[in-house]
Formats: structure tokens, C-alpha cells, sequence
């Protein structure tokens, strides 16, 4: 690395704002809900044009329920080197059609739209990067891109790509958005979702109400003993969010079920909270009920190693050459960047533009920050030691 490196990447990516902001409208005014798998793929195509545009090699790993995970490289071929994974997901948790009611625009300061931080900005962001050193060299090794395509729902098919490619990298960064305090984000809380069934009998509950076994009634049970669970000075929170069930108004319920959302942060926690609730589960307080746990997916925690706090502090540094003062930062959210640092690999996330109000109409992106965090980035893979 040189110090002309330096200057003649982070002045290339100081002039690309405009056409930073050009592709994140094109992939903001495409739908892609992580069950679209047409959408989703078609995002892939736009981040697929750019970097062939800027002569970046890129690949499909393709699935067929989900959308194809694309994967891009820039270094010389051949290169055994570890890589940087630089990582993003192009799914939203938004409907089809949601683009075309609210597309991307610019009110001020910030940029709107579905999915405008979480995360295509990101995803935006790591291919000008990649692009800027396609065009000046300078990488102390490869850099390697990792599109995902089904982060809102656990990554389903995505995780086995991204802890395979992440027991590959030396270092990842994932772009999700920078947190609304303009901070990375250094720790995360693991999470896991479940869905549990519950049986009962149905019977009129007016003509022959004692024949009936409710699986309402032991729902609320259930409901009541998981929330118990709740431990917020262990950072352990229960949450039954959706619930649907019965039969009719005048009817013994005769099914009913729930789904759970589960965080902790101590990964130990998750056996101990786990084993609770398939005991709650197993047992009954309404007599002849039976009930089923399944597990919808998870993420992992992304829990500070000393060499991810080694990475956080370069990033620092190099945020702080860019203008940007930025701090380390827990959230109780999840993200790709679990299976990451669960396989071993230094990681940091949020490296995105600055966001908030993800998953809501509100969603935003501060515009301002799409240029000094790719100058970060790149300054932190710059000044990478390769030891």
C-alpha cells in the first residue's frame, strides 16, 4: 500500500456519488421480498452489469426456490491468498409492488425507498469499492464479493455459502447499514424462530362444551410461560408475535399455533433457553391437549474476538481519514455477519451508509454517507497487514 494508492482511490470514489446513488435507484425500484425469487434475481442482474462493466469477474451459484448467490473477485488469478469478504444481502422484507408505490427518492438529505439501507446501499457501496480497485490495484489481497439472497427469513439457502466462504476469508466486512449514531455495528445478538403447534378437540361450545379441549386455551398458557422466559439483564427476550387458530366463535378451538422469536447474546443461553421451551411445550395445563416445537431458522451472535476488535480499530482509524468518527456498537438485531464470526473470521458489520427505520415505510439513507464510508472501507482493506 502507498500513500498514491490511497489518494487516487478515495478521490475516484469521492467523484462516483452520483453514480452511486444511479444503480442504488435502479435496485431500490426493483422488487425483491426474499420469496420473489424473479425479483430477487433481478437485482442480482443490475449488481451483475456493473461489475461486468467495470471487467470484475462474477459468478451465479444458482437455487432454485431462492434467489442465486452471486459471487464476485477482484485479484490476480489464480491468487491463493485469503480473501476479504466483503458481504450483503438483496432481499427485503417488502411485498411485490411495494417499489412501485413508494420508489427511491431523495427528500433533503436522505434517500427513501424499500430496502434503500437494508442493505442495497451497502451492497452498492462494497461494488464501487471493488471497482475502485479493480481500476487502481493496490489490494494488499483479493477481495471477494458475496451477494446473498434470503437474509430477511434466516438465509435458508444462503448460510452454508456464507460460512463456506467465510472459513475462506481472512477478514469480513458486512455492509449492513451504519447505525442512525453513524457507529459499526461490533456485536450482535443471535436469534432463533420457531413456530409451535397445538392440538385440542373441537365440540359446540354452547350444546356440548364439556366435550371440547381447547388448543386456544393452552396457547395462552404456552404464551404466558415463553414470555416468562424473558431475561433482559442476560440480554434473553421472548416474543410470541403471531398467533392464528380456532375453528369458529361457537367452536372448541380444535388447533391453534404461535411463533416464537428468541434473542440472546450469550451463546451458551441459547441451549438453556431452548431446553425450557420444549419443556413448556411438551407438557399441558388444559388436559388432552398436545403440541409440536419446529424450528423456522436461526442466526448466530457475532460476539467481539480479540481479532475482530483488532479489525474494528483499523476500520476506526481509516473512518477517521475519511471524516467520519465512528464508534463500536451493539444491536439486539441479526444479521449474516453471525455465521461469519461463529466459523472463526475476524468480521465487522454495519460498514454501510448510515440507515434507519428498516422494515418500515419510514426506512431511510443518510446520502452523505454512501462516499466516506466506501473511502473507510477501502482504506481499511488498503492497510490490511498480510502477514
Amino acid at each position: 500500500m502507498s500513500q498514491t494508492d490511497e489518494t487516487r482511490i478515495t478521490q475516484w470514489l469521492s467523484e462516483q456519488r452520483q453514480a452511486m446513488l444511479d444503480l442504488l435507484r435502479d435496485v431500490v425500484d426493483t422488487d425483491s421480498g426474499s420469496y420473489d425469487k424473479a425479483g430477487v434475481d433481478a437485482v442480482g442482474a443490475h449488481f451483475e452489469r456493473f461489475l461486468a462493466n467495470h471487467e470484475i469477474e462474477t459468478w451465479r451459484e444458482p437455487h432454485g426456490i431462492f434467489g442465486d448467490a452471486i459471487h464476485a473477485k477482484v485479484g490476480e488469478p489464480g491468487a491463493n491468498e485469503k480473501p476479504i469478504l466483503l458481504m450483503g444481502h438483496r432481499d427485503t422484507v417488502f411485498p411485490k409492488g411495494e417499489a412501485g408505490r413508494r420508489p427511491f427518492t431523495i427528500e433533503g438529505t436522505r434517500a427513501y425507498g424499500p430496502g434503500v439501507s437494508d442493505m442495497k446501499s451497502g451492497i452498492v457501496m462494497n461494488l464501487f469499492v471493488a471497482a475502485a480497485f479493480r481500476k487502481f490495484g493496490g489490494a494488499p489481497c483479493p477481495i471477494k464479493i458475496l451477494i446473498t439472497s434470503d437474509e430477511e427469513i434466516a438465509s435458508p439457502s444462503s448460510r452454508p455459502v456464507i460460512e463456506r466462504e467465510g472459513r475462506a476469508a481472512r477478514a469480513v466486512y458486512n455492509s449492513e447499514p451504519g447505525r442512525p449514531t453513524g457507529n459499526v455495528t461490533t456485536g450482535r445478538k443471535g436469534g432463533v424462530f420457531m413456530r409451535f403447534e397445538v392440538a385440542g378437540k373441537a365440540a359446540h361450545s354452547g350444546g356440548n362444551f364439556t366435550s371440547g379441549i381447547s388448543a386456544i386455551g393452552e396457547l395462552a398458557h404456552k404464551i404466558v410461560a415463553i414470555h416468562a422466559l424473558t431475561d433482559l439483564a442476560k440480554g434473553i427476550t421472548l416474543n410470541v408475535g403471531l398467533i392464528s387458530g380456532g375453528q369458529s366463535v361457537n367452536t372448541t378451538a380444535p388447533h391453534a399455533e404461535g411463533q416464537i422469536d428468541m434473542r440472546y447474546i450469550d451463546p451458551a443461553d441459547r441451549k438453556r433457553t431452548l431446553e425450557a421451551i420444549e419443556k413448556i411445550i411438551a407438557g399441558s395445563t388444559v388436559p388432552g391437549t398436545t403440541a409440536k416445537l419446529h424450528i423456522n431458522g436461526e442466526f448466530l451472535p457475532v460476539v467481539q474476538t480479540e481479532a475482530s476488535k483488532a479489525i474494528f480499530i483499523a476500520y476506526q482509524a481509516s473512518a477517521k481519514d475519511a471524516g467520519l468518527t465512528v464508534d463500536g456498537e451493539f444491536s439486539g438485531g441479526c444479521a449474516d455477519s453471525g455465521f461469519t464470526a461463529s466459523v472463526g473470521t475476524p468480521t465487522i458489520c454495519g460498514v454501510g451508509p448510515v440507515g434507519g427505520n428498516a422494515h418500515t415505510v419510514e426506512e431511510y439513507m443518510e446520502v452523505d454517507t454512501m462516499v466516506p464510508r466506501a473511502q473507510a472501507l477501502a482504506l481499511s482493506i488498503l492497510r490490511t497487514r498480510v502477514d
